[in-house]
């Protein structure tokens, strides 16, 4: 297998990264963390899918990525004569073979199945061949001589016959578990044989008992159908004889009440007469209620006025004392307009004052400060010179007649005297002057008098405008109010006028006393005119009731007919109760021996099915009994089977080992012979699968660390192969991944030199570490970072030091 590239996008850190590989030594290095093993996990989720990756599928993708964004891994690699592209999502997978347009696997589980049988291996043996970590370096190196031979069945897939065994084992005692079960559950054959007797004995039993409950049956039917007929005549003859008595004494119920209608009826018709009576001398009360309503009609209204006219009195007398309070408070404000202009005046001359005290304050306070700035200004200039004179007189001091002169640099020479008195009398001018400044600025940090005296003024006057604002704002406040107060009294005064015209409106005349005797009497005129009311309704029912009264006597006339002749049919039916009992207690008699042989009949047919029943069940017995003793027999020869099969696998994982050991050796000792150059000329597991190394034939007693780092890499490489040839696959790649972890650098340079010299035998090499220092022995480097603004992993490409000087990287940027 040679893989040529691969390229992920949203793949766990690479958002978009591609990677060419070519033959030889290639390292892939970067800082733990930056995604150099999760290239290894794209090509086995490109090749077995979702169980080759780690964790869940939703942790696939890129921690940035949208969920809509897709995660995609293309992989390119050779087998067999043929060039295969992979290409796989998390949803779909597709395989092109030898360039074509079209993909000969276009779903994951085609895709998987087409991979694993191209490939020959399962995941598991794909990753014990081509990949080989320090972490099973270290294994081998840790484990005694047994562990180590079991690691290696492991590996090579020889463990898989010990699950089988004790599969083998765990299916043979289920077999003796389910043989021991039939043994348990097998009836006895003679408890069989009882059954089956006392089944047939009761069957003859209860057949006999059958056969003379339907004799007894057969007379007890032909009794009740004599009888029958007699019984069905007389009682039809009853329900007749009842049913006509029943409706004999409903005619006379219904007699009854048409005599009770008849009678009320003649009762209400004489109430109508004693109506007629009574109402004669209620005609005038009655006739006179609607002129004393229209007198009490009047009066009402009168009365309703009388209390408008009190209402209308009220609020005259209301609106009256609003009016003196309104004109009160007029007369007030009337002296407000000559109050306003007088303080509009004084204000405007306190405002004229503040100006000019304001200018006056504000020109006194920029001399000040000018004079101030002037001063401070002046003295740091000559802090300034101070310090510059100082220093060129120290410099002069310092190196006398060499000093350079300060103006045009040369030597002064016999020059010194004059310019360092010229210095000197220069550097005490500017502290005679830096004094006078210094009291200057002093004396000016004090506010002048003058100046706080127009302070003083200017606060007064301030506080005076500010009072005098306040009276002139009263004022106009008592001239906004006489403005909002002169609408109002124009308006209160129309409302007097209106109350006092509404109030001359309204009618008089109004008297208490005469309206409550017209109520009363339009009281009693009412109860008289609803007591003629009642008696006018009573006169006027008369012609309904004699109506109805004539239409009662006519139908208890025919009911007295319908009587009669119901009686009549009674009588011709001659029902006599005595017989009839009679002939019922015949017929109970007949029909309770009809019964009883029924009863009789079915129980003897179920006593019949019953042991009919027992018979069967006895026969199922049997049968059951055979078949558990043919089952029986039949476990015991599959049991037997077990037991050889479990020997069979038993002595071929034997005969593995044996071969195993031998096939190891020679593999792991061509590797080592050939990575030392001859020098070691053999490698051999004893039987305990301890390591031996012959040293010119002769056994090496102690190896050195470095030596056994080696003879557990060429027991990994011999152990690759193994599983390569058995799946019929040439062995031209190794992918390491972090074995130079325990190892020092002259270690790690000597792998990397017989890793070199492997080459005729693996095309491609691929190590992954986090080691910078061995890229000097590398044919090319692949170093993978982790952008920590991006978010993502980039990979970039150069030579390494075994192919010369590095050659212009190229960097693959994330989307």
């Amino acid at each position: 297998m040679r893989l040529h590239s691969l390229s992920l996008r949203n793949f766990r850190q690479h958002a978009d990264s591609r990677v060419q590989f070519s033959d030889g030594l290639t390292g892939i290095i970067g800082a733990n963390g930056a995604g150099k093993t999760t290239l290894l996990e794209a090509i086995a989720w490109a090749l077995y899918g979702n169980s080759a990756a780690r964790g869940t599928r939703d942790s696939i993708r890129h921690a940035r990525a949208t969920d809509q964004a897709p995660v995609r891994v293309s992989l390119e690699f050779e087998l067999g004569g043929h060039r295969y592209r992979v290409d796989r999502t998390l949803r779909s997978a597709e395989v092109f073979l030898d360039g074509a347009m079209e993909p000969i696997a276009r779903t994951i589980r085609g895709a998987n199945e087409f991979l694993q049988r191209a490939l020959g291996m399962s995941r598991s043996e794909f990753f014990n061949t081509y990949f080989t970590g320090q972490k099973e370096l270290d294994v081998m190196a840790a484990l005694g001589p047994v562990e180590r031979g079991r690691f290696l069945a492991r590996v090579l897939g020889y463990d898989r016959l010990s699950s089988a065994q004790e599969m083998l084992r765990d299916q043979r005692r289920a077999v003796v578990a389910e043989l021991n079960g039939l043994r348990s559950a097998t009836p006895d054959a003679e408890v069989i044989a009882a059954n089956e007797q006392a089944a047939d004995a009761a069957l003859d039993a209860a057949r006999g008992r059958a056969e003379l409950a339907r004799t007894a049956h057969h007379a007890a039917t032909a009794v009740l159908s004599e009888t029958e007929p007699a019984w069905l005549k007389a009682e039809s003859v009853r329900e007749r004889w009842y049913a006509l008595d029943a409706d004999r004494r409903v005619l006379e119920q219904n007699v009854a009440s048409h005599v009770r209608d008849a009678q009320r009826l003649r009762a209400d018709l004489a109430q109508v007469q004693t109506a007629r009576t009574e109402i004669e001398p209620l005609l005038p009360d009655v006739n006179s209620r609607a002129s004393v309503q229209s007198r009490v009609d009047a009066l009402d209204a009168l009365a309703a006025a009388e209390s408008e006219r009190r209402g209308f009195t009220e609020r005259l007398v209301t609106l009256r004392e609003e009016q003196t309070r309104l004109e009160e408070r007029l007369q007030k404000l009337d002296s407000a307009p000559e109050l306003e202009r007088e303080q509009r005046e004084n204000l405007a001359r306190v405002r004229d004052r503040l100006e000019e005290l304001n200018t006056e304050h504000d020109s006194a306070r920029t001399v000040w400060a000018r004079d101030r700035q002037e001063a401070e200004t002046r003295l740091a200039a000559l802090r300034t010179q101070h310090e510059e004179l100082a220093a060129q007189r120290a410099a002069l001091e310092g190196l006398g007649a060499e000093s350079p002169c300060p103006t045009c640099g040369r030597r002064l020479g016999e020059s010194f005297r004059d310019v360092l008195s010229l210095v000197t009398e220069q550097l005490e001018t500017v502290t005679v002057d830096g004094n006078y400044f210094k009291q200057r600025v002093k004396q000016l940090e004090k506010k002048p008098e003058a100046l706080a005296a127009l302070e003083t003024q200017r606060a007064a006057l301030q506080a005076d405008a500010a009072s005098a604002e306040r009276r002139y704002a009263r004022i106009q406040a008592a001239l906004q109010e006489r403005e909002q107060l002169m609408p109002q009294r124009t308006a209160l005064e129309a409302r007097i006028a209106d109350t006092s015209t509404r109030l001359e409106a309204v009618p008089q005349g109004y008297d208490a006393a005469e309206h409550s005797a017209a109520r009363s009497e339009l009281k009693r005129l009412l109860s008289v005119c609803a007591r003629a009311a009642t008696l006018e309704a009573v006169i006027e029912r008369a012609p309904v009731l004699q109506q109805q009264l004539a239409v009662a006597e006519s139908a208890c006339q025919e009911l007295d007919a319908r009587l009669a002749g119901l009686t009549s049919e009674q009588q011709l039916l001659g029902f006599d109760a005595a017989a009839h009992e009679s002939l019922r207690e015949c017929f109970a008699v007949a029909t309770r021996a009809h019964r009883e042989a029924e009863l009789e009949l079915s129980a003897a047919e179920a006593a019949s099915r019953r042991a009919e029943e027992m018979q069967e069940t006895a026969r199922r017995a049997r049968s059951e009994l055979i078949k558990l003793q043919a089952r029986a027999a039949a476990m015991e020869v599959e049991r037997s089977l077990h037991d050889e099969l479990d020997d069979a696998f038993g002595e071929l994982r034997d005969e593995l080992n044996d071969q195993l050991r031998p096939e190891l050796s020679e593999l792991a000792s061509a590797f080592l012979e050939s990575l030392t150059d001859g020098r070691y000329s053999a490698l051999e597991l004893d039987e305990q699968y301890a390591v031996q190394v012959l040293e010119d034939g002769l056994p090496k007693s102690v190896l050195s660390g470095g030596e056994e780092d080696l003879c557990n890499l060429v027991l990994r490489l011999a152990i690759s192969q193994m599983i390569a040839e058995r799946a019929g696959q040439p062995f031209s790649l190794l992918i390491l991944d972090e074995v130079f972890g325990s190892l020092d650098e002259a270690r790690r340079d000597n792998v990397l030199a017989l890793l070199r010299r492997l080459h005729d035998r693996f095309e491609q090499v691929i190590v992954i570490t986090h080691i910078e220092d061995v890229r000097e022995g590398l044919d090319r480097v692949l170093r993978v970072s982790y952008d920590q603004e991006r978010g993502s992993s980039v990979v970039t490409a150069s030579l390494g030091g075994a192919s010369g000087a590095a050659a212009a990287s190229w960097q693959t940027e994330p989307a």
